[in-house]
């Protein structure tokens, strides 16, 4: 709090004018940098890579290139962007879908501007964000995705080459595939926020994994979402 933090960096894409400027000029009101918008999926993906927000606000309903198609190429593309999916669509595979191309949080536009202002900061520190009763959706289909690949991985024989994670990063993997926050794996542990953070990344390059959802599907393969 001390220090001057950088302003967060968002982008805004939807297809309704209205509601991106509204969304827009509530962000920048907040403090929150809005380095760029985008109307339609082709337009986003091109005005994201030359503008680098740190967090993309995205609706899935987009003309040119649907959302969850934007949200796979820019998150592959780079793998440190956060994408808060803001949708007017409650629907399980809609939700399901944004997360399986790598969103890390999905809220409805039903949400309050503060909600909003909220989940875009959290993103933007890695959280994951789920308009309340969606959270367990996902963590069920985590667990979901992770009952088949099991025998791939044995068939292949990843035994011993497995990378050497040390005591306190399995910690963090474990709380984080129980679907703590990195705030609440902070106050667990008694480590800064930052802690959190940096052990997530240390993870994900020695695991080879590009986001929390990869890593998620990771723990609860080889069942450290238990007690």
């Amino acid at each position: 709090m001390s220090a001057q933090q950088e302003p967060i960096r968002v982008m805004v894409v939807d297809d309704h004018p209205m509601w991106r400027d509204a969304v827009a000029r509530d962000l920048a009101g907040s403090g929150i940098e809005v380095v760029a918008t985008a109307g339609d999926g082709e337009q986003a993906v091109r005005r994201a890579k030359a503008a680098a927000p740190d967090v993309l606000v995205l609706d899935l309903n987009l003309p040119a290139k649907p959302g969850a198609q934007v949200c796979k190429e820019l998150v592959a593309h780079n793998p440190a962007l956060r994408v808060l999916v803001l949708s007017a669509s409650g629907e399980h595979a809609d939700v399901l879908e944004a997360v399986k191309s790598g969103a890390t949080g999905y809220l409805l536009k039903s949400a309050s501007t503060q909600e909003l202002l909220d989940a875009v900061r959290r993103t933007a520190v890695g959280d994951p964000v789920f308009t309340p009763g969606l959270a367990g959706l996902v963590l069920g289909e985590y667990r979901r995705l992770a009952a088949e690949p099991v025998a791939a991985d044995a068939a292949a024989g990843s035994g011993p080459k497995a990378p050497r994670l040390t005591e306190r990063e399995t910690e963090v993997l474990r709380l984080v595939a129980k679907g703590l926050s990195y705030k609440q794996i902070a106050e667990r542990l008694v480590i800064s926020h930052r802690t959190v953070q940096n052990h997530v990344q240390n993870t994900l390059g020695k695991l080879q994994l590009h986001n929390r959802v990869e890593l998620v599907r990771y723990a609860i393969e080889r069942g450290l979402d238990g007690e």
